[in-house]
């Protein structure tokens, strides 16, 4: 399956242009994975954004200091807070700027609060890169078309169970935990190839 954190479409160059440009494209990701954020970062590089990354709130909330982005990328749940106060933070710095909430623990209840909050959109954990950029700039509430291919449900099960196992230092009893599943269930999760 080809990731496409890391498939490069063929965009124009990023554009540098001054705050507030009308073809800025300064994007902001604030994410505690640090692995998806490099790979989701240098993907929206070739997107054509200029990107400034972050790992926690307080960082994010430093960068928005700095520089209020024109768009952002924000993890919900971080180390040290809720990534909606990043957003929060960047509406009050520049009103006409578009965020998006990025989270695995998806729910009605959040992404209205999201939406409240900001958030132009709400993409539930793993991401795909086009997603986030299509989200990004669907402007006038243009509905966003659907992925070619999306991920199926077993793929986004797998993937979601493949988190929480890195989450968890690689300890099938922690993971089935907190999933609610059997342990021998999990392991034979864990033991498969990933679907399609």
């Amino acid at each position: 399956m080809t990731n496409a954190l890391t498939d490069a479409p063929e965009t124009a160059k990023p554009t540098r242009t001054g705050t507030g440009g009308a073809g800025e494209r300064s994007l902001l990701i604030v994410e505690d994975d640090k692995s998806f954020l490099q790979r989701l970062a240098r993907a929206m590089e070739t997107r054509g954004f200029v990107v400034t990354t972050a790992e926690s709130v307080a960082e994010g909330l430093l960068q928005v200091e700095k520089a209020a982005p024109a768009f952002a990328v924000v993890d919900m749940r971080l180390g040290d807070g809720n990534g909606l106060d990043v957003i929060s933070a960047m509406k009050r710095r520049r009103p006409e700027a578009r965020a998006i909430i990025l989270t695995g623990y998806g729910n009605i209840a959040t992404a209205v609060n999201a939406v409240k909050l900001g958030a132009v959109d709400y993409l539930a954990k793993p991401v795909d890169a086009d997603d986030v950029a299509a989200a990004l700039l669907a402007f006038d509430n243009k509905k966003i078309e659907p992925p070619e291919n999306p991920m199926s449900a077993d793929r986004v099960r797998w993937e979601h169970i493949q988190r929480i196992y890195e989450l968890c230092g690689r300890n099938v009893s922690e993971t089935a935990r907190r999933l609610n599943m059997h342990r021998r269930t999990l392991q034979r999760i864990l033991a498969k190839r990933a679907p399609k």
